[in-house]
């Protein structure tokens, strides 16, 4: 898990509502949360003053001839993560949560966020801003509605508006007599003007054979085909998803956070391929790479990034179709495609096919696996040692699992920012240290950590819940219940082409059974060094039925407001299973290779098949990251490992300490290697 992603539609990921009963913010101090209603106002060190610019914006609502504007937070790709020249309504307001969409009016400027982050926005925003805690469409009208006059006009920028988005926003305005207006101007960067962080300008680069699937040429071949064999007959697909034109040609950068994208757009056509980019930042060999130099159906023609809608424009002058994918297309490209020249689906046919991984990506993610195992099995050996002096944090821990990672090979950074969270902080499911705000970990509190890494070969995500000191009883039965439930639904055996959703009360049932639940999405898609929240693979109802290929996560948890939280998540592959009749059955294989703590099993609640598939599971994980860590020498951590994937059995297994087992372990090596 990571920022905000469990069951979002992706394209309102930064306001939809998962199904989670938030648990409340932790208190940090009424002294540090602004009063406005003293004279003058009563404000934090953290607050920003915002004043001139929303003299400035109104000024710019004024002229052109508006009633309210507004500011979501989310860039022209309806990416997860954002780009600091994106940040726009973190700038205007001063709030800089990732979560939350502002509104201007001529007379009231406001914030609509969720429970994760009403505290940090009464911190940040100065008394120009009204803070509702409520997410969703229906609350941000029914204020509209109420601020504004009848025949009053609604700004917003088309390119931060999915195309389902803005029917929403229109229908509602629409019949209550206002008028949602698109201004491809984006006003908040007028206002920002000279300060607003440029574009990035980094490399784009192709990615070495040895770390693709498939050439870009076959992905665009693919392509076609499946344009040729659609009933619409489109003569074009239309990519938006930076993830989308990253994996067709096998190209990345660094411009968004935690994610090798770059910003683009494509048009494959039936006769042409354009990619809309910064040319400059490709290099002499890159453009070979793409055969850009030409203009044949193989040839990737390099076009302005901000060109893209006015290419758009003139190619559907022209007697052609062009297919998308709603989700993330943004309104400002869909309003300019007549509504008899286009052929939509949910997703666009590259979303769909990069989801399903074929035998060489598949040995790429698992190996990028291994390797992320062996950084967090470093990370909990270090937490072992260290956590007992007193010296470790939240934060300090996360930069060293980073740092660890980042020793790795192939490895390019986290995949988002580690959820490193102790005691009633892992309560908070979305919780994340900083450097100013954190807490001590303990040996006597439930530590989790939720992480991940970007490597050339995979993305990865993992999470462990760990107690160094002695847990209550009610603290092993949930930590013992949410293992069980990731073992049911990682076990399971189930019909080709099932839906995630029909599956995911598997990973509940354990916890349901004694009237506890998690109010989550119980996994996600993940991609080969591409995102680690990667659509439209998952348990939600709008995810694609499961297929041999898919990588997703499956991670049940169980969160005590206050007190702790518990999250376990492995990544799994679709597979073939064995069954004893005819026919066409899946299950999963788990591919992330770190033991769960045997510190928090109770080992009595475990059924024989649930412990025979666990006793199975550490017997893989010695095989996998075993060798990994013998040939890096790493000795202490193959200690640990041998310690902590010793069989379990029905009784409570004996302990035996860290050093019986690296001296034995040492023998074993010697022998091995002689």
């Amino acid at each position: 898990m990571a920022r905000a992603h469990w069951g979002c539609c992706p394209w309102l990921v930064l306001l939809c509502a998962y199904a989670w009963s938030h648990p409340k913010a932790v208190e940090l101090g009424r002294e540090d949360i602004r009063n406005c209603s003293t004279n003058p106002p009563l404000l934090p060190v953290t607050t920003v003053n915002t004043t001139e610019r929303l003299t400035v914006l109104r000024q710019l609502i004024q002229a052109w001839n508006l009633s309210a504007y507004i500011i979501p937070d989310t860039d022209a790709h309806m990416s997860e993560y954002i780009g600091r020249q994106d940040e726009r309504r973190a700038w205007m307001t001063g709030f800089t949560g990732t979560a939350g969409v502002a509104v201007v009016t001529m007379g009231k400027a406001a914030v609509w966020t969720d429970s994760r982050y009403w505290t940090q926005a009464e911190r940040q925003m100065d008394c120009n801003w009204e803070l509702h805690k409520e997410v969703g469409t229906d609350p941000l009208i029914t204020w509209l509605l109420a601020e504004i006059p009848a025949g009053g006009r609604v700004g917003v920028d088309p390119f931060l508006f999915s195309v389902d988005a803005w029917e929403g926003y229109d229908l509602a305005l629409r019949d209550a007599n206002r008028q949602l207006v698109s201004i491809t101007t984006n006003l908040v960067d007028l206002v920002w003007g000279s300060d607003r962080p440029p574009v990035p300008s980094q490399p784009i680069y192709a990615l070495q054979e040895a770390f693709v699937g498939s050439t870009w040429q076959e992905k665009v071949s693919d392509i076609r085909s499946q344009m040729q064999k659609h009933s619409g007959a489109p003569t074009a697909v239309l990519l938006s998803a930076l993830d989308e034109t990253a994996w067709l040609f096998n190209l990345r950068s660094d411009d968004i956070p935690y994610n090798p994208f770059f910003y683009s757009y494509t048009l494959l056509t039936d006769s042409f391929i354009r990619l809309f980019a910064n040319k400059s930042r490709f290099s002499p060999e890159t453009l070979k790479y793409l055969n850009s130099s030409c203009t044949g159906l193989m040839c990737v023609q390099i076009e302005d990034y901000n060109q893209v809608r006015d290419s758009i424009q003139a190619y559907v002058s022209g007697n052609v179709k062009i297919w998308i994918g709603a989700s993330y297309t943004t309104y400002g490209l869909y309003e300019v495609i007549p509504k008899e020249k286009l052929e939509t689906d949910t997703y666009s046919p590259v979303m769909v096919t990069k989801a399903v991984k074929n035998s060489k990506e598949q040995d790429l993610l698992k190996a990028s696996h291994v390797r992320d195992a062996v950084a967090v099995i470093r990370y909990l050996v270090w937490l072992e040692k260290n956590v007992p002096t007193g010296t470790v944090d939240e934060f300090s821990g996360a930069q060293i699992l980073d740092k660890f990672r980042g020793e790795d090979n192939f490895s390019s950074g986290p995949s988002f920012q580690t959820i490193s969270a102790s005691g009633l902080n892992a309560a908070l499911a979305h919780y994340s240290p900083t450097q100013e705000l954190h807490r001590k970990l303990s040996s006597d509190e439930m530590y989790l950590v939720d992480s991940g890494g970007q490597y050339w070969d995979g993305t990865t995500d993992i999470t462990r819940t760990v107690h160094w000191g002695t847990p209550s009883a009610f603290q092993k039965e949930a930590y013992t219940r949410v293992l069980m439930g990731n073992i049911d639904l990682s076990r399971l055996v189930f019909p080709a082409a099932t839906s995630g959703r029909v599956v995911e009360a598997f990973a509940r049932k354990a916890l349901w059974d004694i009237g506890l639940n998690y109010g989550h999405g119980t996994g996600h898609g993940i991609g080969n060094f591409l995102c680690v929240h990667e659509w439209p693979v998952g348990f939600q109802s709008y995810n694609i039925p499961m297929t041999k290929g898919m990588f997703t996560s499956i991670e049940p948890g169980y969160y005590q407001d206050g007190e702790f939280g518990i999250r376990l998540e492995d990544v799994v592959l679709v597979v073939e299973a064995k069954t004893k009749y005819p026919g066409t059955y899946l299950t999963f294989e788990v591919v992330s290779f770190v033991p769960y703590d045997r510190n928090l099993i109770d080992v009595s609640l475990l059924s024989p098949e649930q412990l025979q598939y666990l006793n199975h599971y550490y017997q893989t994980i010695r095989e996998k990251v075993g060798p990994e860590l013998q040939r890096r020498q790493l000795l202490e951590e193959f200690a640990w490992l041998q310690q902590h994937t010793e069989p379990l059995s029905a009784r409570a297994p004996c302990t035996t300490s860290l050093t019986s087992v690296l001296v034995a372990s040492t023998l074993a090596i010697l022998s091995w290697s002689s």
